[in-house]
């Protein structure tokens, strides 16, 4: 492909908008393959509670980083952009299109912006310093100890990530410079489309809500109690929205209607962290509220930029 930076089909938006949807449809119409940028779906076993894409969803349309590691298994942020640039090269390879779908804002922008991560090496005898504090007094006042000390950092990391909450801790405790300071960006390797989906706030809560009802109908709090048999019930991965509350269920410290409404509760404030990442002010965005238009005319707005470029493409060649 003549292109220097090779095409790059991006859809961002919050939880429940109808990301998968969206990115099916378009993957079929024009055979292209979808590159998951949800942090959430890596993990195997962890399916209904990740609104992970069934496999009749899937059938005919190669889904990448999805199912890719055990819950005990650890992905940063520096494992899943080289995993992801990996992907979407075997995907042009092949002559196909590739699609970075996601509502990890931090894990699109690391692919899209080519970031560099802080060089710094591990601290170990400080990480465990810091490990040990988070043991006493909890991820929360780790997290606002972040806050404090680089704000921007802290903005871009979920308080319940205490890994990632220390790691930035340790580099800026290392160096006496913010994080996000030191995070550097390249030019992108890729020409990006991004698609924005939106919907009315009331509408996107509604679907929320029955998401979550579905979800618990199609037996999520049993495949918690399947993932407690093979792994402890304090790993990093069961941090996700849903899972850590329906683990307290089990244990017996929380009614399954206080479940319920926690997961609501944290699914809104998540909806609003993800809307910090992609503002609808954004001139890079090509925004679609699905409540005023059609799967089909994101169809073929896509098809026009392919169009557009697969002719740019043969002008050079």
């Amino acid at each position: 492909m003549p292109l220097r930076n090779k095409p790059l089909l991006v859809i961002v938006g919050p939880t429940a908008v109808g990301k998968t949807q969206v990115s099916i449809e378009i993957a079929r119409r024009l055979d292209a393959e979808i590159v998951s940028a949800d942090s959430r779906l890596f993990y195997r076993g962890m399916d209904i509670g990740t609104a992970k894409p069934a496999p009749v969803e899937r059938q005919g349309v190669p889904h990448h980083l999805v199912d890719v590691a055990d819950p005990d298994e650890v992905w940063s942020l520096a494992l899943f952009q080289q995993a992801a640039q990996q992907a979407i090269a075997d995907i042009h390879a092949r002559g196909k299109l590739p699609i970075l779908v996601g509502g990890t804002g931090q894990y699109v922008k690391a692919v899209i912006e080519g970031w560099q991560p802080p060089a710094q090496p591990p601290h170990p005898l400080l990480r465990s310093v810091l490990e040990r504090m988070a043991d006493e007094e909890g991820k929360e006042a780790m997290h606002s100890m972040l806050a404090l000390l680089d704000p921007v950092a802290a903005q871009g990391i979920d308080p319940r990530n205490v890994r990632r909450t220390i790691r930035a801790l340790e580099v800026i405790f290392s160096t006496g410079r913010r994080f996000s300071e030191q995070r550097r960006k390249s030019s992108s390797p890729y020409l990006v489309q991004i698609l924005g989906l939106t919907r009315n706030r009331k509408t996107l809560y509604e679907r929320i809500d029955s998401r979550i009802e579905d979800m618990l109908q199609r037996g999520f709090l049993e495949e918690v109690r399947a993932l407690l048999e093979k792994y402890p019930p304090d790993l990093p991965a069961f941090s996700a929205i849903g899972y850590r509350q329906l683990i307290e269920v089990l244990q017996g410290s929380k009614t399954l209607e206080e479940a319920v409404l926690e997961i609501r509760r944290l699914t809104r404030r998540y909806v609003r962290q993800q809307g910090a990442w992609f503002r609808e002010e954004d001139p890079q965005i090509r925004w679609f509220d699905l409540d005023q238009v059609s799967v089909e005319e994101i169809v073929n707005f896509v098809i026009l930029w392919w169009m557009e470029v697969y002719q740019h493409e043969s002008s050079l060649g």
